[in-house]
């Protein structure tokens, strides 16, 4: 059974908001053939995998998700707090892979 029917497709058109690209997110891409995603912060790991295998056509294996705390900054006299973001580490089959350079 295909898990992306049991979403809703518009849902899965917005739960991937981009991909994090940073020094990290190459290491652990190379070496653990994952991906991460900066997602919604009501995302599940079902719909996150949902989402990734419809958009991708790929296979996922597994998703951890983490919930980033936003930082404290200052300006000034003035101290804030930055919003805080989820994340997803998306583990694909082996042989699968995402190339954001390629895609449209």
């Amino acid at each position: 059974m295909n898990p992306a029917k049991q979403f809703n497709p518009e849902r899965l058109a917005v739960v991937l908001l981009a991909p994090v690209v940073s020094e990290k997110g190459t290491y652990i891409a190379d070496k653990h053939e994952q991906v991460i995603f900066r997602v919604m912060p009501d995302a599940t790991k079902p719909e996150v995998k949902a989402a990734v295998e419809a958009m991708f056509k790929v296979q996922v294996e597994s998703v951890q998700i983490a919930n980033v705390g936003g930082k404290t900054k200052r300006f000034g006299q003035r101290t804030g707090r930055r919003r805080g973001w989820k994340k997803a580490y998306v583990c694909l089959k082996p042989g699968q892979e995402i190339n954001f350079a390629a895609e449209n």
